[in-house]
């Protein structure tokens, strides 16, 4: 009973006062797997991470709130010897339409953990929760989005079929130092040496279609909710300790201006000396004239309000777009401007150059002044995604299906990823084929490139070629004695 009216509570103090002096919604409060490090020293090599405090539910405070230590500049000629490494950075949204997610829910597809391995995973999800008052004006339902992670971690983190024994070797891994993992990466004497000492081996061949894959580990840097918006971010595990400064920030932007049944989570964190930025995003829905400007005001407003802590004396962005990497996703909600009749024509003939001559999305994106003007997003070649009948692959409203009275909602795009700053590649943009809701999940690959302190590099070289390690039968040894640079991404990025 006492659950019950806490779930019950209503926040109209909080969210009323939230509107008057424009501040975001939601607190600072975060779900990560491990204590985020405090901060580097000038030359980027890490320092031990700070115990953090962590709350009944298990959140971790903004990282950047404990931080005294004040953070030198980096001297000119430290940024100019700076090294360029290259990640595979997996994006997707998805509105799950207030299903719960079943317990065996496999979501490996969707990820495509069984072709390749990615980096970094930046998960968005709308509607964790069905949008009904209750949920709106009381507390997050938590748990629905724990259950989304832990079906998130059991998929990252699952051997190949062709390993039985593969999640005994997991467990083995965590508690011997990653020996294990490296045994099933390759084997050798030589790289279960260095996983013992705490150097991960090159991972050629992962996802290259050649070979077995070996066992995976992914961490949770950050995962936050607001309402039914949950955005989730995981790094290999063998990154987790170059993840730095991670913080959130939540923009109501529902019933009032302020509500969270629509708004934004954003999330920002450094993996070596890069910033990035990801804003998931649930913007107006409703396909009648004027609900565009809803969505361009709904964008917007996330835009201006959102804010995160500057650090002390650290001086860190506080805009999402004042970092270097920045990825927008969400259910967006901008629709065809055709008639609904014409809409479904073209989509029948998969006409999408014609269709997308008038998404309204590509629009704001395209023009002058637009909600969207310096945004970047790949080329759609993928049917619409919304709305489908639940578990069927026939659109919302088609006549052989539709019920007298229904409502008709015609195709259109309204699942997006955008994306803006130097050192981000798009390489792939496609839709997943989930039935579980009315919408189908959006994913983009991309190609990250961050930037790193070479010292790291030169100091790993000396390990290497010291009596610590036979050098002379070391692949990686090989690799740092030609011209001191790493030639394998895989290897430089797991310094």
């Amino acid at each position: 009973m006492l659950e019950n009216q806490r779930q019950a509570e209503v926040l109209w103090p909080r969210l009323v006062a939230n509107k008057l002096f424009r501040k975001p919604s939601g607190s600072h409060a975060f779900v990560a797997d491990f204590p985020m490090a405090v901060d580097d020293d000038f030359d980027g090599e890490a320092v031990p991470a700070a115990v953090e405090s962590f709350d009944d539910d298990g959140c971790s405070p903004d990282a950047d709130a404990c931080r005294s230590v004040k953070r030198p500049r980096p001297r000119p000629q430290q940024r100019a010897s700076n090294k360029t490494l290259k990640y595979r950075l997996f994006a997707s949204t998805w509105n799950v339409g207030g299903v719960a997610p079943p317990d065996d829910l496999d979501l490996s597809d969707w990820l495509d953990t069984r072709n390749a391995a990615y980096d970094i995973y930046v998960l968005g999800f709308q509607e964790v929760v069905p949008l009904s008052a209750r949920n709106v004006l009381g507390a997050d339902k938590k748990r629905v989005g724990m259950r989304w992670n832990e079906l998130v971690r059991a998929a990252l983190n699952r051997s190949s079929p062709s390993a039985p024994n593969s999640s005994r070797d997991q467990r083995e891994a965590k508690g011997t130092g990653g020996g294990a993992a490296a045994a099933a990466a390759g084997g050798g004497e030589i790289k279960q040496q260095a996983a013992q000492q705490k150097v991960h081996p090159v991972r050629d061949g992962i996802g290259s279609g050649g070979g077995e894959l070996a066992c995976r580990d992914y961490r949770c840097v950050v995962s936050k909710q607001m309402v039914g918006i949950l955005l989730t971010v995981w790094v290999r595990a063998d990154l987790a300790r170059f993840v730095r400064r991670a913080s959130v920030s939540c923009v109501g932007c529902g019933v009032m201006g302020c509500l969270g049944n629509k708004g934004a989570v954003s999330v920002r964190f450094w993996l070596h000396d890069t910033s990035f930025c990801v804003a998931c995003c649930h913007l107006a829905s409703g396909g009648r004239d004027g609900d565009e400007a809803h969505r361009n005001a709904d964008a917007t407003e996330i835009l201006s309000r959102t804010t995160f802590p500057r650090g002390h004396s650290l001086n860190l962005p506080q805009k999402i777009l004042d970092h270097d990497r920045v990825i927008l996703l969400g259910d967006l909600n901008y629709r065809i401007s055709l008639p609904e009749a014409k809409t479904r024509l073209l989509v029948e003939r998969q006409d999408w150059k014609t269709l997308l001559e008038n998404d309204q999305l590509r629009s704001e994106v395209e023009s002058e002044g637009g909600a969207f003007h310096g945004w970047n997003e790949g080329a759609i070649a993928f049917s619409p995604t919304y709305k489908y009948y639940p578990n069927s692959d026939t659109y919302y409203g088609c006549a052989s299906h539709g019920r007298k009275g229904e409502k008709r909602r015609a195709p259109a795009w309204c699942d997006r990823i955008l994306w803006r700053g130097a050192g981000l590649k798009q390489k792939r943009y496609d839709r997943c084929e989930s039935r579980l809701s009315d919408h189908r999940p959006v994913r983009a690959l991309f190609e990250v490139e961050v930037g790193a302190p070479r010292r790291n590099l030169n100091s790993l070289r000396s390990f290497f070629l010291s009596e610590r390690f036979d050098g002379g039968r070391s692949a990686a040894a090989d690799l740092l004695r030609e011209d001191g640079t790493a030639s394998s991404a895989r290897f430089g990025d797991t310094i």
